[in-house]
């Protein structure tokens, strides 16, 4: 793992004489009082302590340089290399490369890490340690971070060439029981974080199989939390391939599997995960109970057992999720008011998912008995305005069905030139 921060640990002790969730809490007051809310729980003041993540977030450096009036260095993290610097260990920048490809290539720096740890062991019984178990925990999380801002569509490579790497440490390298157990732990992380690209670009078979194999990993890694997050990624693979009983089954196992880990939010995910499936097989009162679930587990708050992956799951994302279940029970003035609730509470953050609620909003309003073509055909542009910046093919595909639903009033100004300029920003399918 990284170095521990002793320094930000006591800023925080001595200091501000709190402990870790009353520090989070206070920094998310004070980033409201300076006008650039953020959500931060006490895992991440975990992972800035512990090494885990050796330099916050640039809000969070914005924040912390506001409240305490020292640099990110000055409170003990490492800076980031400048872009230049990332771009040579990327290995492939050269002079006029297209802008997209550029960013895909600085943001997705934790694959670039793990290729380049993996060109300083030579030997083909390498001995496996904590640099190599960071490069793999440092590629999943840039994948992640790279596809919340962006999307999934450029980053397929990147992770078929870490998960790839990954895999070979672990059957020719050399290392511990223990480095195994974390090392298989990190590598089924990573096959999730494959997995969720692989489904977000529409390759359904190829997510399976990734999702199966994260399964095998926490198997063998004895990891009930990695069991729980490969199950929950399954029901959501069931419920977009329209297998709404396999949805709810395997969001009810993945419940299970989680309900000694003391994460209240990772189980609110879950029980939303449920509720999905019970919507789309049309049963309002099992939807209802287990989206109520969902809110009463959230309502609980953070805590230091959230993974590190959960930081998607804000406020947002919960409305954002209950009216995804809304649209499937046929709700679509209560789901249209959820995604307008999620892309409020987004604010600047997770642009990916804020551009996939803006699609939903103009969608259900297309949709409703008496469609507000106006509403629809404004949040229709708006969701045009995220490409190029974000590049998800299930953002392609709701724009599709957004021009579909609309087509048939393409008698209406408004309507006939957004779907005109659809035309010319999206391929044809």
């Amino acid at each position: 793992m990284g170095k521990p921060n002793n320094v930000f640990r006591r800023v925080r002790e001595d200091e501000w004489k709190m402990g870790r969730r009353e520090a989070a809490e206070f920094l998310v007051k004070k980033s409201i009082e300076f006008g650039e809310p953020i959500e931060l729980g006490p895992r991440t003041i975990v992972t800035w302590e512990d090494g885990t993540t050796a330099c916050p977030r640039p809000k969070h450096q914005r924040l912390l340089y506001r409240v305490t009036g020292r640099t990110i260095t000055q409170l003990g993290f490492t800076p980031r290399a400048p872009r230049a610097t990332r771009s040579q260990t990327a290995g492939q920048m050269t002079e006029g490369e297209d802008d997209m490809r550029r960013r895909s290539l600085l943001l997705g720096a934790g694959a670039a890490l793990l290729t380049a740890v993996a060109q300083d062991t030579p030997s083909a019984s390498p001995p496996l340690g904590d640099d190599h178990l960071q490069a793999v925990l440092n590629a999943e999380r840039g994948l992640y971070a790279q596809d919340r801002e962006h999307g999934s569509a450029e980053l397929g490579r990147q992770a078929t060439t870490a998960l790839h790497t990954a895999h070979t440490w672990l059957r020719q390298g050399r290392y511990s029981e223990d480095m195994g157990r974390h090392l298989h732990s990190a590598t089924g992380a990573l096959s999730v974080a494959a997995g969720w690209l692989a489904l977000d670009s529409g390759r359904t078979h190829d997510a399976r199989s990734l999702y199966t194999e994260a399964l095998a990993s926490a198997r063998q890694a004895d990891d009930p939390g990695l069991e729980a997050h490969a199950f929950a990624c399954l029901s959501q693979l069931a419920h977009a391939t329209g297998r709404p009983r396999e949805a709810v089954g395997t969001a009810q196992v993945a419940q299970r599997a989680a309900a000694h880990l003391g994460s209240a939010r990772w189980s609110s995910l879950l029980a939303m995960r449920e509720a999905r499936g019970w919507a789309l097989q049309g049963d309002r009162a099992l939807t209802e109970g287990a989206v109520v679930r969902a809110h009463t587990l959230y309502a609980k708050g953070p805590s230091d057992a959230d993974p590190d992956w959960l930081e998607f799951y804000v406020p947002a994302e919960l409305a954002g999720l209950e009216s995804l279940c809304r649209a499937d029970l046929g709700q679509h003035e209560r789901a249209c008011a959820g995604a307008e609730q999620a892309v409020m509470l987004f604010g600047d953050d997770h642009t990916r998912n804020r551009s996939l609620y803006t699609a939903d909003i103009a969608l259900h309003h297309a949709r409703k008995p008496n469609p507000d073509l106006d509403a629809a055909t404004d949040a229709a542009r708006q969701t045009l305005a995220y490409l190029p910046d974000v590049r998800s093919e299930r953002l392609i595909r709701s724009l599709r069905d957004v021009a579909g639903a609309l087509k048939a009033h393409d008698q209406v100004r408004d309507v006939a030139d957004f779907l005109d300029a659809y035309r010319a920003a999206v391929p044809a399918a």
